[in-house]
This record gives C-alpha cells, structure tokens and sequence, in this order.
C-alpha cells in the first residue's frame, strides 16, 4: 500500500496496515520508516506498537527496528552465557558469536535499583553487529553493560547445538565467559 504525501491512516487502519508490513517484512522495520510509510510521527508509531502489543500482537522493538514474531520453523537450540569484559572488546564478543552461525538474541544485566533490564538484539551476522556499533556511537548511547562493570548476559540461539558449543568455547578462550 503506498500513501500519498498527504494521506495520513487513522487509528484501526494504520495499526492494521503496521502489522500487514511487519508480517510481511523478511527484516526489521524502523519505526521511521513505519511513520513515513503512514505519514505520521515516529511517537504515533511508537504508541500504535505499544496498543499492538497490549492487545496480543506479537510485536518485538529490537536494536534494528520491529518484528513481528512468527512461530519458530524447526528445532532451535538456545542457552544463556554471562560474560564480563570492557566496552572496547564488544564487538570482538559478538563478532565472534555470530561468525559461528549464532544469533545474539539479547543482553540483560542486573541493575541494583531496577533490577533484571533486558534488551532485544536479535544479532545474527557482522552487518547486524556493525549497524548496532554505529547507531551506539550516532546517539551517544552506553551499552548496558556499562551500567554493570561490564558484567551482562546474552541469550544465544541456533539451528545446531554443535554451533553453540563452538561459540561458547570461542568467548572462553577469549576470556569473554564468567
């Protein structure tokens, strides 16, 4: 469906049209786009989603912009690593996870005050570990585990158990692994 510049989507109709796109989508959609697409602002976007998501809609707000979660398609293996290790060495750690065909599905760390905050990554290639590294250097964004020392976790996924082992032997041998 493409717009006019000057036909903005009302209500029911936009939130039904984001998730057509979003179902539709093989990659993330940035809210930007999702405005520009609906002629409406970045902040009516962020608030369709989050109507979208109370009433049940799959939807995930990740480092690259939303999804829209579609049932898994196979077996996929996943474990929980805890790692500590200096800001600089970030894109050594998921760099190395993804070049054995592993997905960084998110990081969380333990805030003393909020307790468990988690994020979604959904990292699966170079190019995705690339584009976080500079949308955290464009906004001047920490990395969460700033917050902690260093200290985080990542949930990791994969078609393999074998890739996972891999890769965890890999942040071993690096130091990266509590």
């Amino acid at each position: 469906m493409e717009m006019n510049k000057t036909d903005k989507l009302k209500g029911e109709d936009r939130r039904s049209q984001l998730i057509t796109w979003l179902i539709e989508a093989s990659e993330p959609m940035s809210g930007s786009l999702l405005a520009a697409r609906t002629n409406v602002s970045r902040q009516v976007i962020v608030q369709d989603m989050s109507l979208l998501k109370a009433t049940g809609e799959p939807i995930m707000a990740t480092a690259q912009g939303y999804v829209y979660l579609k049932p898994d398609k196979g077996n996929l293996y996943t474990c929980v690593i805890a790692a500590n290790h200096s800001p600089e060495e970030t894109i050594s750690e998921l760099n190395t996870i993804v070049d054995y065909g592993v997905t960084v599905e998110d990081v969380t760390v333990e805030h003393p005050v909020y307790g468990d905050i988690k994020a979604s990554l959904k990292l699966s290639t170079r190019k995705d570990v690339e584009d976080l590294i500079k949308r955290l250097r464009d906004t001047n964004a920490i990395l969460l585990s700033e917050l902690t020392e260093g200290i985080h976790m990542h949930t990791l996924s994969s078609d393999s158990k074998e890739k996972l082992d891999k890769a965890c032997e890999a942040l071993k041998e690096k130091g990266f692994l509590l």
